[in-house]
């Protein structure tokens, strides 16, 4: 989805393009689709104090279109905060409508708008242990490195932010082409609003990964593979 915020209802022309471009090259999927073999998260620490503890915040804002999905993680407490988005690599709109076509170049740090409470429509924080977080965190830091594009109907800003609820064994919507609000409030209403992460990780119904591409063959015989992340 788009990264420039925006006031709510202020889609115009733009939205209605891209809506028009979706539906017609894809046909949604319903709403309600997910996987029932899924399983929620379980709540393992009763304990309410989250001092010193790590999280990972699934967040939801506004945008010039359908709204922006992102993640923010860190440490609670402290102000710092990292962010991890995927988005076109650019500010203007001409690559995001070609991105409802064609796969085009990506980043995904964080973008304008991301830390400003202003632009919020959603939120849905876990919490984890150091170990989790180190692990959980350097996933999240690998799929940054691994999806260099954005395609909105196959590797948006949700397929991203749903793999990463997908590896921390979070029970997901199945379908990242709702808005990202509806998306994340989902994402909180299928956990039970549980703010822990599970001991262990849970089974999950297939999500959205960025696919790999193979490389040129080097001289040597053996042929390297290049992971690289859809565009969305």
């Amino acid at each position: 989805m788009q990264h420039r915020p925006a006031k709510r209802g202020g889609l115009g022309f733009l939205v209605g393009l891209c809506a028009v471009a979706i539906s017609a090259g894809l046909g949604i999927q319903a709403a309600s689709a997910q996987d029932a073999s899924a399983t929620a998260v379980t709540s393992a620490k009763p304990q309410s104090n989250t001092k010193g503890m790590y999280y990972v915040d699934f967040r939801a804002r506004t945008a010039a279109s359908y709204g922006h999905a992102f993640v923010w993680f860190g440490r609670a407490g402290q102000r710092q905060i990292e962010v991890a988005g995927l988005h076109p690599a650019t500010e203007s709109v001409i690559p995001y409508i070609i991105g409802h076509v064609l796969p085009v170049l990506a980043e995904t740090g964080k973008s304008y708008g991301d830390l400003d409470e202003d632009y919020l429509t959603a939120s849905y924080r876990v919490y984890m242990d150091e170990a989790q977080a180190k692990e959980v965190f350097a996933y999240i830091k690998h799929l940054q490195a691994t999806s260099p594009v954005w395609n909105a109907a196959t590797w948006n800003c949700v397929a991203f932010i749903q793999t990463i609820a997908s590896h921390m064994g979070l029970r997901v919507p199945g379908n990242h082409l709702l808005y990202p609000e509806e998306w994340v409030n989902r994402l909180r209403e299928l956990n039970g609003g549980r703010r822990y992460m599970a001991s262990q990780p849970m089974a999950q119904a297939p999500t959205p990964r960025a696919p790999a591409v193979a490389a040129r063959k080097p001289a040597a015989p053996a042929r390297q593979i290049v992971e690289a992340a859809p565009r969305t």
